[in-house]
């Protein structure tokens, strides 16, 4: 391996900070706004443009890799952010957005990793929920930032546990990427990461998933594993949409890390408590055994983390009866 290599981490990192450094100095963040509504969880303005940062960071870093999937994957990762970057500044219909993402995870998984027919539609919808559920869970002062730099760098260690260096440095480059980001996004934030970082981040979550599945890296149910508080806190509130027949492509604040927040927990013990799921799912992803033992830790996982949420959904139904009596 060249030493050379090894800088792809340290550039990803610095150019993450110093480019969102330059846009909060110079008001070039200033380009799209969050303003607070009746659903947000922050009460004053707040430049949505820090995925730009991640993005140019995690572009720097793997620039510096010599792999041949990469460059497909930032082409297709990178026009889903453009898109995504568009609807920041000027709302985009939610159905040109969703075809878009399925479009960019065909492309992916039928014409670059050439995954068997059976399996390919079951690859595009898991790749564009991936790619938005991500998105869903980008609510709250260093969450997505903070699953983001732990997810890609169990990523990182699960490649490095199974030889490959390179792929380990691809993941760990944007783990520091999302790590230089979080700098200004822990609590209380100073930037957001907007759709543009989100969607970015969700679609090379899912993709190098799959791509490191396919490399023979590790077990489908690792990258589950991995992003298992995300992906379960995001399907269980759509399913529950879903079962009321209420629009789901509209903003609401009924994710169980919001009910958190709205409890009184606050922005920083959210994500704290977030980050202790993250670390222990992340390591079961990372160190899944063989054979029976591997389902009693996916069970395990799964379990543990529903059973957190059937607290919350407990604590919230007190919480809404004890300020609103009678509803």
């Amino acid at each position: 391996m060249k030493a050379t290599l090894l800088l792809s981490i340290p550039a990803s990192f610095l150019t993450t900070y110093l480019f969102i450094k330059w846009m909060l100095r110079s008001g070039a963040a200033m380009l799209a706004i969050d303003a607070p509504n009746a659903r947000s969880l922050h009460k004053r303005p707040i430049p949505r443009t820090g995925g730009l940062g991640i993005i140019a960071g995690t572009v720097a870093g793997l620039a510096i890799l010599d792999e041949g999937w990469i460059f497909p994957l930032l082409i297709l990762s990178c026009a889903i952010a453009a898109v995504s970057f568009l609807d920041d500044v000027k709302d985009i219909h939610a159905g040109y957005r969703l075809s878009i993402h399925l479009v960019a995870a065909y492309v992916l998984v039928g014409v670059f990793l050439r995954l068997q027919t059976g399996i390919i539609v079951a690859a595009v919808l898991a790749l564009a929920w991936m790619t938005n559920l991500f998105n869903f869970m980008d609510g709250s002062d260093g969450l997505a930032g903070g699953m983001a730099a732990l997810g890609f760098g169990f990523y990182g260690l699960a490649s490095l546990l199974a030889g490959d260096i390179t792929f380990s440095l691809a993941n760990l480059a944007i783990s520091a990427a999302a790590s230089a980001f979080l700098i200004y996004n822990f609590h209380p934030a100073r930037i957001f990461m907007g759709d543009a970082g989100s969607t970015f981040l969700g679609f090379l979550s899912g993709a190098i998933g799959l791509i490191g599945w396919q490399k023979g890296l590790w077990s489908l149910w690792s990258p589950m594993l991995i992003f298992s508080p995300f992906i379960i806190d995001s399907t269980l509130t759509l399913l529950k949409r879903l079962t009321r027949r209420e629009k789901i492509w509209r903003a609401h604040c009924e994710h169980y890390y919001q009910r958190l927040i709205k409890m009184g927990y606050g922005h920083k013990n959210t994500a704290l408590i977030e980050y202790c799921f993250m670390i222990s799912s992340g390591a079961a992803g990372c160190f899944l055994p063989n054979g029976a033992a591997k389902w009693a830790v996916i069970l395990f996982v799964a379990c543990s983390y529903l059973a957190f949420i059937l607290i919350i959904d407990i604590s919230w139904k007190k919480f809404i009866t004890k300020k609103c009596p009678g509803q």
